[in-house]
C-alpha cells in the first residue's frame, strides 16, 4: 500500500530549521506546482520537505522533489475524497495530535523555549499555523484506513505470497531474542509516603500564601519533562493521562489547586492553567516516594535465591515467574513484551543498552544475576532475566517468521486495493501538474496523455 513519506511528522514541511541543514535558505519564489481537486501544492512545500528529509539522512533517490510531489498528490487525492465522503475529525482530536507532535519536536530541538526562540513565535501561535494542516492529514489517513478497512489475508494467501517471492527478494530477518523476566519491586514504607504528602501540603500552602507554583515546580518536581517548564504539561484530553490525575484536573477552575493526587507515577499537586472543552492544560509538582536501601538489598537477595532454585532445577523459570514476580507479565510465563511491536521478540537495538550488555553474554536458557532497573512508575527495582531463545540472521521463512511475512502479505494486498481505488478515482478528479514536474517518473499515472 502506498504510504505518505512523512505522515506523522507533519511539521517537517514547516519546521525545516529544526535540523539546521541549509536552514538559512528560506527564500523560495513560490508558485502552485500541482492541484488535485480543489487542493493546491506549492513549490515551497516541496522544497522545504526535501531539505528536511535530506537533513535526516533519508535517501529519496536521484529526484527527491519528484518523489515528494508524488506523495503529496496522493495525500491530496485522499483528502478530497474524505471531504466528498463527509468524513470528520473533531477539534479535540486535532488538538491532541498537535500536542503530541509538538512534544516530539520540542524533544528533538531540546526545549520549548528553543523552539519558540528559533521561530520567534509561541507554541500556541505555531499550533494555530498547523491546525488546518493536521486536520487535512488526519482526514487523509482516515480515508486511507477506510479504503483498506476490510482487507484481510488468509493463511493460504500468506503461503501463496511467500512462495511467489523470488529467492533474492525474500527479506533478511535480523537476529531476534526472546526474554523472560522476574521482577521484584520493593515496597515503599508508609513513613516515606507520609513524608511526600507532607511536603506537597507544604507546597500547596506556600502557593496559597503567594509563592509561584512554577518556581516550586522548577525547584522540587521530580517530573524532569515538565519541571523545567514550571510544571506545565501542555494540553491533554480525556484518556491520555492517569485516570486519577484527569479526574482531579477536570474538577479544577483556572488557578485553583488540587488536593494531593496519587497515581502510579507518584503523588501530585496540580494547578489548572486553562481548560478548552475536553482539553486541559495544568501545572503539576510530582514527588516520588523512595524505596529504602535495605528494602532494595532484600529484593536483590530474594532474586538471588530464586535464580538458585531455577538453576538447581527445582522449578522452571515460568513457574518461578508466576509464583514470585511482581510484573504483570508473570501470567505469560514471565515473557517480556516488546513495546515497539507488541510481540515477545526483540531486535538487539530494541533492548535498553544496560540490559543488552548483560543479555549478550548469556547462553540460551541461562539466567542473569539480579539487574537494577526503573519501573514504569519511576521506582527502583531489581530483576533477573532469562535468554529464552536467540535466532541468527536469516532469510525469512514461514516456520520462524510467519507473523512478519503475514504483515508483508497484508501490506501488499492493501497496496493493490489502494491502487485499484486510485485508478477508479483519477478519471473523475481534476489534476494539474506544472510543466516543471511533467518529466517526473511518478509511481502513479497522475496525468494521462490524451
Amino acid at each position: 500500500m502506498k504510504k505518505l513519506l512523512f505522515p506523522i511528522f507533519f511539521l517537517s514541511i514547516h519546521l525545516s530549521g529544526i535540523f539546521p541543514v541549509e536552514a538559512q535558505e528560506k527564500v523560495v519564489i513560490d508558485q502552485i506546482v500541482a492541484v488535485v481537486g480543489n487542493s493546491a501544492i506549492l513549490e515551497s512545500d516541496i522544497v522545504n520537505q526535501s531539505r528536511q528529509l535530506q537533513a535526516q539522512g533519508m535517501n529519496l533517490g536521484p529526484n527527491p522533489e519528484c518523489a515528494i510531489l508524488d506523495d503529496m498528490l496522493y495525500q491530496k487525492l485522499l483528502y478530497n475524497q474524505a471531504v466528498l465522503d463527509s468524513l470528520e475529525v473533531s477539534d479535540e482530536m486535532v488538538e491532541q495530535v498537535l500536542e503530541r507532535r509538538l512534544r516530539y519536536f520540542i524533544a528533538q530541538i531540546g526545549s520549548r523555549e528553543k523552539l519558540e526562540a528559533y521561530y520567534g513565535k509561541s507554541v500556541d501561535e505555531l499550533k494555530e499555523e498547523f491546525r488546518d494542516i493536521v486536520r487535512e492529514q488526519e482526514l487523509s489517513q482516515q480515508m486511507e484506513g477506510k479504503i483498506t478497512a476490510n482487507v484481510k489475508v488468509t493463511p493460504s494467501e500468506v503461503r501463496i505470497f511467500f512462495n511467489r517471492l523470488p529467492e533474492d527478494s525474500i527479506p533478511m530477518v535480523e537476529s531476534e531474542l526472546v526474554l523472560g523476566q522476574i521482577v521484584k519491586k520493593p515496597p515503599v514504607q508508609p513513613e516515606e509516603i507520609a513524608e511526600v504528602k507532607s511536603r506537597l501540603e507544604e507546597f500547596k500552602q506556600r502557593v496559597i500564601n503567594g509563592e509561584s507554583f512554577s518556581t516550586l515546580a522548577i525547584l522540587y518536581s521530580e517530573d524532569p519533562g515538565s519541571a523545567r517548564r514550571g510544571g506545565e504539561l501542555g494540553f491533554f484530553g480525556r484518556g491520555e493521562l492517569y485516570p486519577e490525575f484527569e479526574a482531579a484536573a477536570f474538577n479544577l477552575r483556572p488557578g485553583e489547586l488540587s488536593d494531593i493526587v496519587e497515581t502510579e507515577a507518584g503523588y501530585h499537586l496540580i494547578q489548572m492553567i486553562e481548560r478548552r472543552g475536553e482539553q486541559f492544560n495544568v501545572r503539576h509538582i510530582l514527588l516520588l516516594p523512595k524505596v529504602s536501601p535495605l528494602d532494595l538489598m532484600a529484593a536483590r537477595q530474594e532474586l538471588d535465591s530464586i535464580r538458585t532454585l531455577i538453576e538447581g532445577g527445582e522449578m522452571t523459570f515460568a513457574e518461578a515467574a508466576l509464583k514470585f514476580s511482581d510484573d504483570p507479565g508473570k501470567i505469560n510465563q514471565g515473557l517480556m513484551v516488546n513495546p515497539y511491536t507488541g510481540t515477545t521478540r526483540f531486535k538487539s537495538e530494541e533492548i535498553e543498552p544496560n540490559l543488552f550488555f548483560v543479555i549478550d553474554q548469556l547462553e540460551v536458557g541461562a539466567v542473569s544475576a539480579p539487574i537494577g532497573m526503573m519501573t514504569e512508575e519511576g521506582q527502583q527495582a531489581f530483576r533477573i532475566v532469562q535468554l529464552q531463545s536467540r535466532t541468527d540472521p536469516h532469510r525469512g521463512n514461514l516456520q520462524q517468521d510467519y507473523d512478519y511475512i503475514q504483515q508483508l502479505a497484508l501490506d501488499e494486498k492493501k497496496r493493490k486495493a489502494t491502487e485499484a481505488w486510485i485508478n477508479r478515482r483519477l478519471p473523475n478528479t481534476y489534476v494539474f501538474i506544472h510543466e516543471k514536474f511533467r518529466g517526473c517518473s511518478f509511481e502513479l499515472d497522475w496525468v494521462k496523455e490524451p
